[in-house]
């Protein structure tokens, strides 16, 4: 019976949304205990189905600010299989993308008994892809431009596909993945851009301390982006306190990028690169959980440096199985 309520719970999650973009924006969000947003080898990984949202808005005092919302599910089905579906709605200005991801995981175990874990993990997530240009504000009344039709323009919509793969072995954990694998030559609005918007992500974290005081996690998340060879990383420190409802915890995260800009500063020209540093706060009550982050923009030059914030609500359905005896709270 919980196998088929799963299925139909993913069926109708994509029913709710059959459209998206090349991909999700990658922020700061995977840390609220979602790896799935960014492996698909992390569908059912866990000792529990896990339901996210996430709702992220950009310079409040700013009209038309970036804003992104995300809906999760992912669960283990049978043994060894797990599913799982991502729904979002990412606007910035004039431009939107919506979309949605079905995954399918792989786990292997190698463990010596049902509490050690040992896993290997292979995850594959079909992408339905869409953009949107709303030109219904560009003209003003009785202006006429031939490019400009004066409506919501919607694009084509497209297909593609993440692939990855994950390890958790007792208290340590590395995950891959390659984003839109497939070059799709998308037509945007009037010009097509490149075919080629792969995304290489990797993950590697490990856990320690004692549970019935603090568990530290430090991790690192590095991204390159294949067509412009952009690269950034990642380093993040976690907490965890346990009591009797459940567990407080929190995070500090540092993005770093590789690549940056030159801009004149004064009599001189001076150069800077994209940095970072958000923290996260959460609680884990029984089943729920709920976490806000924050994200300050540092630099010099830049549009707002603070104004990035993000609620997470989740739920932990069917813990059915007996949890691992290790420092994972990822799958524990």
């Amino acid at each position: 019976m919980y196998q088929k309520l799963k299925i139909a719970i993913v069926l109708l999650f994509i029913v709710q949304n059959s459209f998206s973009q090349e991909g999700i924006p990658v922020y700061s969000d995977y840390l609220s205990d979602n790896y799935y947003l960014l492996h698909p080898s992390m569908a059912g990984a866990a000792n529990c189905d896990k339901v996210r949202l996430t709702a992220r808005k950009q310079w409040f005092d700013q009209t038309d600010a970036p804003a992104l919302q995300t809906l999760s599910y992912n669960g283990r089905v049978g043994e060894r299989s797990g599913i799982g579906v991502i729904l979002y709605n990412d606007k910035n200005g004039y431009h939107s993308q919506k979309g949605a991801k079905l995954t399918y995981a792989h786990h292997l175990m190698f463990s010596r008994d049902e509490i050690d874990l040992n896993q290997l993990s292979f995850g594959m997530s079909a992408n339905i892809l869409q953009s949107q240009l709303d030109e219904t504000e560009f003209l003003q009344s009785g202006d006429f431009d031939p490019i400009i039709n004066g409506i919501i323009v919607q694009d084509a919509s497209y297909f593609n596909l993440d692939i990855g793969a994950s390890y958790n072995y007792l208290d340590f954990y590395v995950h891959g993945t390659i984003q839109n694998v497939i070059e799709t030559k998308r037509k945007i609005y009037t010009e097509f851009e490149s075919a080629n918007l792969r995304r290489y992500i990797l993950s590697a974290g490990y856990v320690f301390g004692d549970k019935n005081r603090i568990l530290w996690e430090p991790s690192l998340m590095f991204q390159l982006v294949d067509l412009t060879k952009e690269k950034s990383i990642d380093f993040n420190i976690k907490a965890y306190k346990s009591f009797d409802f459940g567990k407080l915890w929190a995070a500090l995260s540092y993005r770093s990028s590789f690549d940056g800009a030159e801009y004149l500063s004064g009599s001189g020209v001076s150069s800077q690169k994209l940095n970072y540093l958000t923290p996260i706060f959460g609680v884990n009550y029984k089943n729920f959980m709920f976490a806000y982050t924050y994200s300050y923009l540092a630099g010099d030059v830049n549009f707002n440096t603070g104004g990035f914030h993000q609620i997470t609500l989740g739920i932990d359905l069917f813990c059915k199985r007996e949890k691992y005896e290790c420092n994972c709270p990822a799958i524990n």
